[in-house]
């Protein structure tokens, strides 16, 4: 996963305490005795701890990916999260205090050869080293929170997607299992306590992949907060095809009217192809209804297979539309 490799983000005093720590090691192991020898081991200990400091804090920044590189869907998430102008704020803080203690290091190394007061040179470097690093501890603890955060975000993979739709008890969760032929990864999600439900299959050697968000697609927009339906939005960045599974028996709880409302919220808030299906076909509770697409039952397979092929060829041609769009270049001769 994208943010999987970001490492816990030390608080300003972890940085400082491990930077004196190696520079007290790094003097240990050089001979003391003549002001030649004293001078190197004080300069040791500036090194050291400048290396520390500078190498810690560019790994920080070099962990977080580079956001302008990330998936439009992630990157939406990432900004709604921990919004991303923080986010560059504050690596651009630490970027910013990586090169000054680089600085710093080269500057005092400089003084300490020309003095007779090295321990004194020293102490004044560290002085402004960990002034410097003191200074960054917001944007610290602020990376750490961000990092602990995108950490939870569901492996969305960049590659054709399904994403069901629909209210609870319609058959949303068997659809998934029926078409990739096992139980789900279930990920956590940020904006629903039940996490996400990641299924995958492969046809032709391409494979694709079904999404299905119980708590963000399973109820009326009105419900949601700005948050939520921002996340919701985000979706829509996927390569993906939208699957509303409506219950024509009503035997899920809602009735059919109320799930035409959603059905109608959940296509005025995506700009992607929608497939409405009617579920549970085998029930003698179904109702036939003007405004399906096609009809299916979960339970004894009926009507899957053609529910897939034509979910597969409305992303071939959404994809096929897009590339249809791209502006072609005015060649005149």
């Amino acid at each position: 996963m994208i943010f999987e490799k970001i490492h816990t983000v030390p608080t300003s005093d972890e940085l400082i305490d491990k930077a004196f720590r190696r520079a007290a090691r790094a003097r240990a192991g050089k001979r003391t005795t003549g002001r030649v020898s004293a001078q190197k081991a004080e300069e040791s200990m500036l090194l050291t701890s400048a290396n520390v400091l500078s190498d810690n804090l560019a790994n920080i920044v070099r962990r977080f990916p580079n956001f302008d590189d990330l998936p439009r869907f992630y990157y939406e998430l990432t900004d709604i999260l921990v919004g991303i102008d923080n986010l560059r704020m504050s690596l651009g803080s630490v970027d910013w205090a990586s090169g000054m203690i680089h600085d710093i290091s080269r500057e005092y190394v400089g003084k300490m050869r020309k003095s007779r007061d090295a321990i004194g040179i020293r102490k004044e470097a560290f002085g402004r080293m960990a002034s410097i690093i003191k200074s960054i501890n917001k944007n610290l603890l602020m990376l750490n929170e961000a990092r602990n955060t995108l950490r939870k975000l569901p492996s969305v993979h960049d590659e054709p997607t399904i994403v069901v739709a629909g209210y609870p008890n319609v058959g949303k969760s068997s659809f998934v299992s029926a078409v990739t032929g096992a139980r789900p990864e279930i990920a956590s999600y940020p904006f629903t306590t039940k996490g996400v439900s990641i299924g995958h299959f492969f046809r032709d050697n391409d494979r694709y992949q079904v999404l299905d968000t119980p708590g963000l697609l399973d109820r009326p927009m009105a419900e949601r907060n700005h948050i939520e339906l921002q996340a919701i939005t985000a979706l829509k960045y996927l390569d993906a095809v939208v699957l509303f599974i409506l219950d024509a028996s009503e035997t899920c709880g809602y009735e059919i009217s109320d799930q035409k409302r959603m059905l109608d919220e959940v296509k005025e808030q995506f700009d992607l192809p929608i497939l409405v299906a009617a579920n549970k076909s085998d029930l003698p509770e179904f109702k036939e209804t003007d405004f399906i697409d096609m009809k299916m039952s979960t339970i004894t397979g009926e009507g899957i297979d053609l529910m897939v092929n034509k979910l597969l060829d409305m992303i071939g041609e959404k994809n096929y539309a897009e590339s249809d769009d791209v502006e072609k270049p005015d060649i005149t001769f």
